[in-house]
């Protein structure tokens, strides 16, 4: 009984210290806030609120007017002649137009400014900067500049959470056709933040949103009917809401033609701590830049990797990139050799488009034996990129490289047999390649799985099938964020309501219940932990990245670790 009792008083001593604790780093963070953001998020906050006021001030003088101007035309048409009317007001018109034209203009230049600036902003007080150029876009009717601002005002940009406000201006949003200000409307109207808790209105504003293009409503309205959330269930007017948003993302797949870069997976050596750290610690990167200068041909072809897609925290860079590729084919590399010819055939700063270069470097990666570099092979013969078009030459490469295991040389095999292309329809062979394909997560595999269970083509329809194949489709391309549809883990910051929230899900269905009890464990202890490592003053723990430390399974391990106790205890007090 002792040590249970023993564990509840730490507990209830650690709560209150956590208070505290909360109290204090709330005061401190206060105290040492820069002043010259502040002043910067006083003036955004006053833009939000002379844009809520000046908007509707304009409703109720563009009544005044359109008033005072059906009398004005009633007096004029007796005082003037029809024909010089018409003239004048002709000229009145063009004069608006024109004022209105350059108004507009203004707005577009100050909304590319802000976002410009907030892509390559470092410090809060340059986000500020381009809050305050987005505020006054918003104030010249830059909608997008509106939806920037609403969506501030709703996640707490800067300290500047309101609301009240931000359903304010999305209402308004909507109005004027806003699919962006629809779906945020129904994402809070579905969780009741904000306005009333309506699962009828949300069901019209996710209605409004996809009629006006929204993927994230297409795909909400999908899962409620797939799910028979507040809708009757129907399978097939959820297949056609996901597939609006996978024909989206297949068609800007399509159009690129490019040759996806493998996934980059450094050597696994002791050395480096960071391997399953989206971010690459600085000190790992210099030790692998001096391996990759001393002649370690595998480092230089990912270190090539990182910089052509900028992954792990590396910008992107494709002279460097060509730089470690060219070093690592010199030495004989075919998977540089590969990418080296990826980078003529789709052109950049470093490499311009050179269809005979990328002809030439697959040509060599080939002759190796190397999938990329047969597969680049098919697709210049498949779609004429510096030789004639020849479906039997792509067909053979094509072939070669999905023997290989390569996924994306299955994919165009199921494809060419899917659409015709050079051979015979074949809807069986189209299937397996597809099916081949799949197994490795390629994408566009996926898509075509779903349209053929989708129309029944070559396979028995099933529409569930068919949506589960949708779904999939869409995870690979991280359309869905099982966070919660809106994005949110948690941009609201408030602990209180990321409970909330999933405890609605809970409610939503059972079999969400032991996902959402996983899910509270992590929050909690992430929050505990937070609190704790306060006291921490050692710069390099880095509490922000635990999978850093323990894996991307810390989580499982620090509850699997609680339970053990709990037996331990429970062990002990029955004794």
């Amino acid at each position: 009984m002792k040590p249970l009792t023993l564990l509840i008083e730490i507990l209830i001593i650690l709560g209150v210290t956590i208070k505290n604790i909360e109290a204090e780093k709330h005061n401190k963070r206060q105290k040492e806030t820069n002043v010259t953001t502040q002043v910067s998020v006083n003036e955004v906050k006053q833009y939000l609120s002379h844009i809520l006021e000046r908007r509707r001030s304009r409703k109720v003088i563009n009544k005044r007017e359109n008033l005072l101007g059906k009398k004005k035309k009633q007096h004029k048409l007796k005082m003037k002649g029809i024909q010089n009317k018409d003239f004048l007001k002709r000229n009145k018109n063009h004069l608006k137009e024109q004022e209105k034209k350059n108004f507009t203009d203004e707005g577009d230049v100050l909304f590319n400014m802000g976002t410009k600036i907030l892509q390559e902003s470092k410090s809060q007080k340059q986000k500020a900067e381009a809050y305050m150029l987005f505020a006054k876009a918003a104030d010249m009717g830059n909608l997008k500049a509106m939806e920037k601002m609403a969506d501030a005002l709703l996640f707490g940009n800067f300290g500047m959470q309101n609301i009240t406000a931000a359903i304010q201006l999305y209402e308004s949003l909507a109005k004027e056709g806003s699919y962006k200000a629809q779906n945020a409307l129904g994402f809070l109207s579905s969780y009741g933040i904000g306005m009333e808790y309506d699962q009828a209105k949300a069901l019209i504003y996710y209605t409004f949103g996809s009629a006006g293009g929204s993927m994230m409503s297409q795909m909400i309205l999908g899962y409620r009917y797939l799910s028979g959330i507040n809708v009757l269930q129907n399978c097939e007017v959820a297949l056609n809401h996901y597939k609006k948003v996978a024909d989206y993302i297949a068609d800007n797949l399509e159009k690129s033609e490019g040759i996806p870069v493998e996934k980059v997976r450094l050597t696994e050596r002791p050395e480096n701590l960071s391997s399953n750290s989206e971010i690459l610690d600085w000190d790992i990167y210099q030790y692998y830049k001096f391996l990759a200068e001393r002649g370690d041909v595998q480092i230089q072809v990912s270190l090539g990797q990182l910089h052509l897609i900028g992954r792990k925290g590396l910008d992107q860079d494709y002279y460097k990139a060509l730089y470690y590729f060219l070093k690592a084919a010199k030495a004989g590399s075919a998977n540089a050799m590969a990418f080296i010819g990826k980078m003529y055939l789709e052109g950049n700063a470093a490499a311009p488009q050179n269809n005979a270069t990328a002809f030439k470097y697959f040509s060599m990666a080939a002759s190796k034996g190397n999938a990329i570099g047969l597969h680049g092979l098919g697709l210049l013969y498949f779609y004429g990129k510096g030789v004639p078009v020849n479906y039997a030459e792509a067909l053979k490469y094509f072939q070669k490289a999905a023997e290989k295991g390569w996924p994306n040389a299955q994919f165009q095999l199921g494809f060419m047999y899917y659409s015709g292309s050079g051979v015979w329809k074949d809807y069986k062979l189209a299937f397996k390649y597809f099916y081949l394909a799949s197994q490795s997560g390629q994408p566009l595999a996926i898509y075509y799985l779903a349209e053929m269970y989708a129309t029944g083509t070559g396979v028995l329809r099933s529409c569930r099938t068919a949506v589960e194949k949708r779904l999939k489709f869409l995870k690979k391309r991280r359309c869905i964020q099982w966070h919660f549809f809106y994005g949110i883990e948690l941009p609201f910051k408030d602990i209180h309501l990321a409970r909330r929230l999933y405890d609605m899900a809970a409610q939503t269905s059972t079999d969400a219940h032991i996902p959402v009890f996983f899910a509270l464990m992590k929050l909690e202890t992430m929050h505990l932990l937070r609190d704790i490592l306060f006291f921490n003053f050692t710069l390099r723990w880095k509490w922000m990245k635990l999978d850093n430390v323990l894996g991307p399974y810390w989580d499982l391990f620090v509850i699997g670790l609680i339970v053990v106790m709990l037996i331990f205890l429970i062990k002990n007090w029955h004794r």
